[in-house]
């Protein structure tokens, strides 16, 4: 059975959380801070470690980094109530496997440490820059890379209007998962290049992929570029080629930020959402 250290300074959570762990079937230690914490991870090998942010002594951000020196370093899942970008962007930087927002629900954090535990082990992201106002960060060529940024990114937008934020949320998750599939081609080894920009109006979000780029007439299967007279073509298209109903994305996506804009060989995308 898969062994836990919980690390948080709160000792109602800390208790919490190891009655529902334990009851779960899993072998689970406890520490008040990240002092103990490193203590206890340099005597003991542990396949999951839940730590809580700001605690005294040593945060979890500062044992996230000491996490480096160890031999066999645990699975990470963060735990804190702080959206700040800078510590959500610190967390990636340390290659932790998930970040969850307190107050926890226990089911959802089973839920959450049993995927982490069966879960391959992500590519790194580089952060390149983690200031609020220009976040930009190199994102392998996965889906489970794509999948975690998304989260990420959402956690940046939390003080906007649902609306605004949806829309987003949509329009970033399509483009990147284009540049991750078709011009990354999954593989791994070849990186998304992945920019958000906040000014006081706007926002703008960047995506560069490393493929060759695409043009619009090569795209008979998409229902972008298809003419007014015939708008659903693609669909006839994707049924003789035997591909899945869909070839919306594109489209939608235009039709749901303010400016979408692309370089020359449309290996680039930047889209602009107004905030006013």
């Amino acid at each position: 059975m898969s062994s836990i250290l919980v690390v948080d300074d709160d000792r109602v959570t800390r208790h919490l959380l190891k009655k529902v762990l334990t009851s779960a079937g899993f072998t689970t230690a406890v520490a008040k801070d990240g002092v103990e914490g490193l203590k206890t991870l340099r005597t003991k090998h542990f396949d999951l470690l839940l730590l809580d942010v700001w605690m005294p002594r040593m945060n979890g951000l500062e044992l996230l980094a000491k996490l480096r020196a160890l031999k066999k370093r645990p699975r990470v899942i963060v735990m804190t109530s702080d959206d700040a970008p800078e510590t959500l962007l610190k967390v990636v930087r340390e290659q932790a496997f998930k970040y969850v927002h307190k107050p926890i629900d226990s089911l959802a954090l089973l839920r959450t440490v049993r995927e982490v535990l069966k879960a391959e082990k992500p590519p790194p992201i580089e952060v390149v820059s983690a200031r609020p106002e220009w976040v930009e960060l190199v994102v392998p060529c996965t889906r489970a890379a794509a999948e975690h940024i998304q989260t990420v990114m959402a956690h940046l937008d939390t003080d906007l209007a649902p609306d605004l934020r949806e829309s987003i949320a949509y329009a970033f998750r399509e483009l990147l998962l284009n540049a991750v599939e078709w011009g990354g081609r999954l593989d791994s080894k070849r990186k998304v290049r992945v920019s958000c920009l906040r000014a006081k109006r706007m926002m703008i979000y960047r995506i560069a992929d490393p493929g060759p780029g695409f043009k619009i007439e090569n795209l008979p299967h998409a229902a972008i570029g298809q003419p007014p007279e015939d708008p659903i073509a693609h669909v006839h298209v994707r049924e003789a080629r035997g591909l899945r109903p869909g070839g919306f994305g594109l489209l939608t996506v235009r039709a749901s930020v303010d400016e979408l804009l692309y370089n020359e060989k449309r290996n680039e995308v930047v889209f602009v959402k107004y905030l006013d």
